[in-house]
């Protein structure tokens, strides 16, 4: 048997990594930026993760949700606490695109309707529904596309509204800022105002903070750059540090029945233990904090770089932007520069998402290295022409 061959690799294979670095076989080197798609939340391999994890798997790694499991209602009350959303209750699965599933699922029976309003250039994952208000026909089936799902460009409260009145929408699904999409986000003035079309017209307003919270914008939840109260919250990635876990957070005007959701392996032992210890760090490390001073110095030695267009993005989810594509720079700076970074669907764009408790001298170790590659790319395309 082979593995199905779905993903383009690099030719890399990284076999152990602590903190903001990742060592492949051969024993090189990495820094990492690019956090495993923004999944690395309070570094690789953190001392206080891994003893919980391994002290916890000890005891019990998993049982199902028909027993009581306490670890669940612990990591409720600090999540509330900590993303000042005391008033949602909690809902665990397993990953981003499950949870969005859920809510969206969730909507349509809160609502009795079915139609979905989702946003250009979104990305919300691969399951059925999720990635039906997913806007790439690449990656929908035709069984995904039997989905009722209206795309709107994002900042356009006008055609918000026009497709809100036809009075047959379920819910409206945007993230807090876009990942896969490239970094592109609605203004505050677009995020109160469908919040409040969505509550006139009695839509459910979703909001994806799967890739964008997690203290990845420098508040805990992009959203809160807006001050508006979405009815559902989904999350994943950062919230277990690379163990598998996602949720919701579900406002409480939202009742919950025996059987409404489920599923087998969410919220398991490990996985709670896995998303606590990544609170207590957050929390004793004060990484979101360290999100705003490492964001504002990125944003200072960017303006060095005269080949960047504009930088998007809020925190440590930044997109630098060129005018031509990064492919060739960012295999330049993998295995010239050993630094992992990300791409999205703008090949212009290079996406910065490192663990949240990087550090200003290993973003200066980026920006110098940038500016060898470019200089490289420079001078070969000089001799080419």
């Amino acid at each position: 048997m082979k593995l199905f061959d779905v993903y383009p690799l690099y030719d890399v294979t990284p076999v152990k990594a602590k903190g903001c670095y990742i060592y492949d076989d051969k024993d090189t080197k990495y820094l990492d930026l690019y956090g495993g798609h923004g999944v690395i939340s309070i570094g690789h391999s953190h001392d206080t993760y891994v003893t919980a994890i391994s002290e916890q798997v000890q005891k019990m790694g998993f049982y199902s949700n028909s027993v009581k499991n306490p670890l669940q209602e612990a990591l409720a009350v600090k999540l509330g606490k900590f993303s000042q959303c005391e008033n949602y209750d909690l809902f665990l699965c397993n990953s981003g695109a499950e949870a969005n599933e859920n809510a969206l699922k969730l909507a349509s029976f809160e609502t009795g309707k079915s139609k979905i309003i989702a946003f250009e250039r979104a990305f919300h994952g691969r399951t059925s529904a999720a990635v039906s208000v997913t806007d790439n026909p690449k990656i929908n089936a035709p069984l995904n596309k039997q989905h009722e799902v209206v795309f709107l460009p994002l900042n356009d409260l006008d055609s918000l509204e026009k497709e809100l009145s036809t009075n047959d929408i379920a819910a409206v699904i945007i993230e807090g800022i876009q990942g896969v999409g490239g970094l592109d986000q609605g203004s505050t003035e677009f995020f109160r105002g469908m919040e409040k079309l969505c509550f006139a017209y009695g839509v459910l307003l979703i909001l994806d903070e799967i890739q964008s919270g997690y203290g990845r914008s420098g508040k805990f939840f992009a959203f809160q750059h807006h001050d508006i109260q979405p009815d559902i919250i989904t999350i994943a990635k950062g919230m277990g540090n690379g163990f598998p876990i996602g949720g919701l957070l579900i406002s409480d005007k939202i009742k919950a029945s025996y059987g409404l959701l489920g599923t087998t392996f969410g919220g398991n032992h490990l996985a709670c233990t896995a998303a606590l210890s990544v609170l207590d760090v957050m929390e004793q490390e004060r990484l979101i904090e360290n999100v705003n001073k490492v964001s504002s110095h990125f944003l200072n030695r960017i303006k060095e770089i005269e080949e960047v267009i504009i930088v998007k993005g809020k925190g440590l989810m930044l997109g630098v932007t060129f005018d031509f594509s990064v492919s060739e720079l960012r295999k330049s700076l993998i295995f010239e520069e050993h630094i992992f970074t990300g791409g999205s669907s703008n090949p212009n764009l290079l996406r910065i998402l490192p663990p949240l408790g990087v550090t200003t001298k290993q973003i200066d170790v980026f920006i110098d290295a940038l500016k060898r590659v470019l200089e490289k790319i420079e001078n070969k395309n000089k001799q080419l022409n």
